[in-house]
């Protein structure tokens, strides 16, 4: 896979992107409503998705499960000082484990905070995403200088990269502290 030269975007790709970031219509051939939309065929569609996996613009096309509404009600942000030497091999490791939705190496601001390695581990419960940190500190053994946990108590936006249409507006909702039924402020800010 190459790296995407985002110089190369056609504002087809853009526009494309913002449609597909949106989640595929639930109907029996959702490429071709968004061909539709875009005024250009499927197979166009097809082809522009598939070049973009390819060289690594898009990474996958997949289902975003809403973790809350799975019964996942503990998020907890593992933070840990990791000898510098090891953070690469570490950072593989816990980047590994399937219960890891994020591993990012980060800078220390010493002498308050100490932690490098950052990993989001999600439970059912705070003792549950604990266990899972047991785990985690099993595996990076010595290498490990001190670790936290950051438990999240609120949602306040959860998205990710979003692409909006030249000249587009970003999107605020009228009153931005407003909360969904879900628990999310209503926002969405785009690249």
């Amino acid at each position: 896979m190459s790296t995407h030269n985002f110089e190369e975007f056609s504002e087809f790709d853009r526009a494309l992107v913002a449609a597909l970031q949106e989640g595929l219509p639930l109907v029996s051939e959702p490429y071709a409503q968004i061909a539709s939309q875009l005024g250009v065929s499927e197979e166009l569609v097809l082809e522009r998705v598939a070049s973009m996996k390819e060289n690594g613009a898009i990474r996958r096309i997949a289902a975003v499960p809403n973790h809350r509404a799975l019964g996942m009600r503990a998020n907890g942000m593992s933070v840990w000082n990791i000898v510098d030497e090891d953070v690469e091999r570490i950072g593989q490791i816990m980047g590994a484990l399937d219960f890891v939705s994020h591993c990012y190496q980060r800078p220390r601001w010493m002498p308050t905070w100490p932690y490098n390695v950052f990993a989001m581990v999600h439970g059912k419960t705070r003792e549950e995403c604990l266990t899972l940190v047991k785990e985690i500190e099993a595996l990076v053994g010595s290498s490990c200088k001190g670790h936290n946990v950051l438990f999240s108590t609120k949602t306040l936006k959860k998205t990710g990269l979003r692409l909006r249409r030249r000249g587009e507006s970003p999107r605020v909702s009228s009153d931005p502290l407003s909360q969904s039924s879900s628990g999310s402020v209503s926002t969405s800010t785009s690249a």
